[in-house]
């Protein structure tokens, strides 16, 4: 080890299920990279992202806060964000990246952004010096007529279409409607380039992939392998770009200087080949298998190597806790829900210092996990109170609020200082700690459908995209 402040590399999947992986216990998807990163570091068994959708659990853990602390409950009555949406994430805000870029870092992000796509929400608006990626899902594309939700035109009207689906250097467009099947090679290329030109100076590397979101397009060589159809093929991908990640960093002598860490953005949509087994549910909701996701840690000579936790930990927990590691300074003029989990990294006997943990559905508080116990309240604006004892039941199969109303009434004291602070809309509570979103009066799309240019075909205009 050199002594330096350790270099940070963050990978996260796109809707990669709980049952996803190998190390998991996937009997279907072959991850023998990923699988080698579990034994070489700490796997999480229960870690949590804050939102079971891609905007507010990416927003959440960028930032450190559940999501409607800083305005990512949702987004003006929907759950994600859209092309061309006027909102995104507020330029106050303080992200992982400007902490550590305000610390002496170099910052690049690769991927799935998600958190805004009009200036001032770019991820070069938030402490990235470079980006290179998608502004939001895969599937938000030049893509068959919408006929159905929020941006389905009125009947009898013209067939409603997003936008080309921009890939952008920075905040500019450098390509429309690109190959998706190419696309992962192409954000291991850049996420190597980067490995390579920072390697002299510490660096956080966010590689953030478009897999296993719909719709899938994988290449061939993935296909022929898998036992899992397109799915398999593209955790296959998932687990070839970590392989190629983590042989960069040994070739360029980066291994003990690097905190790697592998996670999902939250559950499987749990159909086509995922899974969140043993977990109920699936994205969308909030039953375990649509929030606690996968977590892999490693750092050689400081997390020792094939341990498994089942203490508490959330993805919001990675922004106290980095900048604990690399000498960065969490903000003290604001709220910051996540905790230092560093201990758990560190120490085999640290107990997690999560006394509750919240689970919102936009901006309806759904559950709370107190210990072994959690407490659902609604599911998708229905009441539903019901209770779990995870550890003896993680498929949340038994209800057992009748039988212990002790412990209900415990875990209620947490539902009310959640709504006091952060609010829930079933109750009609207004939070007295929350921050708005950002917001732009004129919004425009980064990019408008041309007849006549050449795009890449396809895949985009089918009418099943899976």
């Amino acid at each position: 080890m050199t002594g330096r402040r350790p270099n940070v590399v963050l990978i996260n999947c796109d809707d990669l299920g709980y049952g996803d992986l190998g190390c998991y216990g996937s009997p279907r998807n072959q991850t023998p990279a990923i699988d080698a990163l579990a034994s070489e570091g700490l796997r999480f068994d229960a870690f949590y992202m804050a939102s079971p959708v891609c905007s507010p659990s990416r927003g959440a853990m960028l930032t450190g806060c559940y999501p409607p602390r800083i305005g990512f409950g949702s987004f003006d009555g929907l759950p994600v964000l859209f092309p061309g949406q006027g909102i995104g994430l507020a330029p106050t805000e303080i992200t992982l990246a400007t902490l550590l870029r305000d610390a002496g870092y170099r910052t690049h992000m690769v991927g799935k952004w998600h958190c805004g796509d009009q200036r001032g929400f770019l991820p070069t608006d938030h402490g990235f010096d470079h980006y290179f990626g998608l502004p939001y899902s895969n599937d938000m594309g030049r893509q068959a007529p919408m006929t159905e939700g929020p941006f389905a035109p009125p009947p009898g009207a013209e067939p409603s279409y997003l936008p080309p689906l921009p890939l952008l250097e920075d905040d500019q467009v450098v390509e429309q409607q690109p190959d998706q099947a190419s696309l992962t090679e192409r954000y291991v290329t850049e996420a190597v380039r980067f490995l390579r030109d920072a390697r002299h100076e510490p660096f956080f590397l966010y590689l953030a992939h478009l897999y296993v979101h719909v719709p899938l397009y994988v290449q061939e060589r993935f296909a022929r392998e898998s036992a899992n159809g397109a799915y398999g093929a593209a955790v296959a991908a998932i687990d070839w770009s970590t392989a190629a990640i983590l042989h960069e960093l040994r070739e360029l002598g980066l291994d003990d200087d690097t905190i790697v860490i592998f996670t999902s953005d939250n559950g499987s949509r749990g159909v086509d080949g995922g899974s969140n087994e043993p977990l109920r549910g699936a994205k969308t909701t909030t039953w375990e298998g649509g929030m606690r996701v996968p977590c892999i840690v490693r750092w050689p000579g400081h997390v020792a190597p094939g341990r498994t936790t089942d203490e508490v930990a959330s993805a919001i927990d990675l922004y106290p806790t980095l900048a604990a590691l690399c000498g960065a300074e969490v903000p003290t003029d604001r709220t910051v829900d996540g905790r230092d989990i560093s201990g758990l990294l560190l120490d085999p006997a640290a107990a997690s210092p999560h006394e509750a943990l919240l689970y919102y559905w936009m901006e309806d508080l759904e559950a709370v996990r107190v210990g072994r116990w959690k407490l659902h309240l609604a599911k998708h604006g229905r009441p539903q109170l019901a209770l779990y004892d995870l550890d003896a039941d993680p498929a949340e199969a038994h209800d057992l609020a009748a039988a212990r109303p002790d412990v209900v009434a415990e875990l209620e004291v947490h539902v009310e200082a959640a709504r006091a602070s952060l609010g829930d809309r079933l109750t009609q509570r207004v939070g007295t700690d929350v921050r708005p979103a950002g917001r732009v009066a004129h919004p425009v799309a980064l990019t408008e459908y041309d007849p006549d240019h050449p795009y890449y075909l396809a895949e985009y205009d089918l009418s099943d995209r899976g």
